[in-house]
C-alpha cells in the first residue's frame, strides 16, 4: 500500500477524534456498573452505536471484501444475517431482557436455571466471542503491516494498544460513542468507494465473461446449505451474545432498547454491499494481491488522499471498536459471573479492575491467535464464533425468556453443557462433517426435549396425598 503523509495525517486525526470522543463520554466512569452499562441511561443512538460498532468490524468490511474478491455476492451474508438477527432481537427479546434489570445473559439464565448456569453460560459464550475478536484482529494485522511496514507482531501490538485506549477506561459508553462516530465515517467513505467500484465494473467490456451469474451474483455461491448454515449461525449467535444484550441492558428503558436494535439493523444490513463491490472490482484490477488487502488498497488508490486517510482510519476504528466491544462483553461476564458469583468478589473496585484486566487479556489472546492463522478467511472465524456461542445457549435462553419455569433447571444446565461440548467436538474431530451449530443445536434440542417431556409427565401426575395416621 502506497500511502503518503496526507494519508497518515487524516488517518491519525480520524482515530484521535474517535478516541477523544470515547474518552470524553467515559470520563466519569467510576463504578463497575457504569463501566459495563453506562449507568443504564443510554439513548437509542448509543445503544445502536454499541451494537453496530461491535458487529461492523474487520469481518463486515475487510473480511466481506476478502470473500467477495474470491466469490462475489456471498460476501454480503455477514452484514445481511447480522441485521436480520438485530431485527429479531429487537422484536422479541429486547423488551423482556431490558425489563429484567440484569447485567449479563448468564445472570438471566442463572435466574431461571439456578446458580450453576451462570459460569457455564459465561465460559461457553466467552469462547465464541473470543473467535470473533480473532476475526477482527486477522483483518487488521495485514492492513497495518502493509501500510506501515511494521512486522505482523508489532502490528498486533498496535491493535492491543488501540483497544485499551478505546474501551479499558470508559467502558460501554466510550465504545458506544466512538462506535457512532465510526459508523458515520464508514458509511460516507465506504459508499463513496463502492460507487466508484460499481462504475468500474459497469465499464468492463467483458463483464459477463469475467463474472458469470453463478457464483458471483448468487447469495448461495458457496453452496445452499453452507450459506444457510452461516446465516443461521449469525442469527442464533447474535441473540445469545453478551455484547449485544449488554447494550440492551444499558438502554434507559425497554422501548429504547428495541429502537436501538432496529437502528443497528438499519445501519448494518447495507454496509456490506460497497465492500462486495470493491472486492469484485479488485478481482479485476489487482488479481495478484492477497484478497485480505482488497478493500484498504482500493481505498488508497481510488479516493483522494484526505478522504482515503479518513477511510483507512474508519477501517482501523471498525476493527478496534469491534474487538473493544467483544472483549468488554467477555470482561463483564468474567467479572460478574466468575469474579462475583464464584470467587466472591464484593468490592466494586475489585470487580471493575477484573473487568478491565479481562479486556486487556482477551485482546492479547485474540491477537496472538490471529498471528498464528494469518492465511485463513476472516468470515469463517466469525461464523464459527456465532455457532459456538449460540449452539449451547439459544434454546435454554429462548425458553427462559418466553416460557420461564417450563424446563427444569437440571435439564437447562445439561442442555447448555452438552450442546457446547458437542459444538466444540464437531470442530475438533477430524473428518466430522456436521457443522458446530447443527451439532450443538441438535444436542441441545434432544436434551431440552427430554427435559420438557419429563416435566410434562410430572405435571400430569396427581399430587401425592398424605396418608392418614
Amino acid at each position: 500500500m502506497s500511502m503518503n503523509v496526507i494519508h497518515f495525517v487524516f488517518l491519525v486525526a480520524t482515530v484521535a477524534i474517535a478516541l477523544g470522543l470515547g474518552a470524553r463520554a467515559g470520563r466519569k466512569t467510576r463504578t463497575a456498573e457504569g463501566f459495563s452499562l453506562g449507568g443504564r441511561s443510554s439513548g437509542a443512538g448509543v445503544v445502536a452505536g454499541g451494537i453496530a460498532g461491535t458487529v461492523i468490524g474487520g469481518a463486515a468490511t475487510i473480511g466481506t471484501a476478502q470473500l467477495a474478491y474470491s466469490i462475489g455476492l456471498s460476501g454480503w451474508w455477514f452484514t445481511l444475517g447480522s441485521g436480520i438477527g438485530f431485527l429479531i432481537i429487537g422484536t422479541f427479546y429486547a423488551r423482556p431482557l431490558r425489563r429484567s434489570g440484569l447485567e449479563t445473559v448468564s445472570q438471566y439464565l442463572a435466574r431461571t436455571y439456578g446458580p450453576a448456569a451462570g459460569p457455564i453460560a459465561s465460559l461457553a459464550s466467552s469462547l465464541g466471542i473470543l473467535f470473533s475478536a480473532v476475526a477482527s484482529a486477522l483483518a487488521a494485522i495485514p492492513m497495518i503491516a502493509a501500510m506501515t511496514g511494521l512486522s505482523p507482531f508489532l502490528s498486533a501490538v498496535a491493535i492491543v494498544v488501540l483497544v485499551v485506549a478505546m474501551v479499558a477506561f470508559g467502558g460501554l459508553r466510550s465504545a458506544g460513542v466512538a462506535g457512532l462516530f465510526k459508523m458515520l465515517v464508514l458509511w460516507i467513505t465506504l459508499f463513496a468507494a463502492g460507487g466508484l467500484a460499481v462504475v468500474t465494473l459497469h465499464g468492463l467490456p467483458d463483464f459477463s465473461a469475467r463474472f458469470p451469474e453463478m457464483p458471483w451474483f448468487s447469495l448461495f455461491g458457496r453452496g445452499v446449505w453452507q450459506s444457510l448454515g452461516n446465516v443461521f449461525s449469525l442469527i442464533v449467535g447474535i441473540i445469545c451474545t453478551q455484547t449485544y444484550i449488554q447494550a440492551l441492558y444499558a438502554a434507559s428503558d425497554s422501548r429504547t432498547a428495541a429502537v436501538g436494535a432496529y437502528t443497528a439493523a438499519a445501519i448494518t444490513i447495507p454496509v456490506g454491499l460497497p465492500s462486495v463491490a470493491v472486492g469484485m472490482a479488485m478481482h479485476v484490477l489487482h488479481p495478484e494481491i492477497a484478497p485480505i488487502l482488497a478493500l484498504p488498497i482500493y481505498l488508497v488508490e481510488a479516493l483522494p488522499a484526505p478522504v482515503a486517510g479518513v477511510a483507512i482510519g474508519g477501517l482501523m476504528l471498525s476493527v478496534v471498536g469491534s474487538i473493544a466491544g467483544l472483549t468488554l462483553g467477555i470482561g463483564t461476564m468474567m467479572s460478574r459471573d466468575i469474579g462475583q458469583a464464584v470467587l466472591g468478589l464484593t468490592r466494586d473496585r475489585d470487580i471493575l479492575r477484573l473487568n478491565r484486566a479481562c479486556v486487556v487479556a482477551v485482546t492479547i489472546v485474540a491477537a496472538w491467535i490471529a498471528l498464528t492463522h494469518l492465511d485463513s478467511y476472516v468470515l469463517d472465524w466469525n461464523y464459527m464464533s456465532m455457532a459456538l456461542r449460540g449452539a449451547g445457549l439459544f434454546l435454554p435462553l429462548t425458553l427462559a425468556v418466553f416460557a420461564p419455569g417450563r424446563l427444569p433447571p437440571a435439564w437447562g444446565i445439561g442442555a447448555m453443557a452438552a450442546a457446547t461440548l458437542a459444538a466444540v467436538g464437531s470442530k475438533l474431530l477430524p473428518g466430522f462433517a456436521v457443522t458446530p451449530l447443527y451439532a450443538g443445536l441438535a444436542t441441545s434440542a434432544a436434551v431440552v426435549g427430554i427435559g420438557l417431556a419429563v416435566a410434562a409427565v410430572r405435571r400430569a401426575q396427581p399430587p401425592v396425598q398424605p396418608r392418614d395416621l
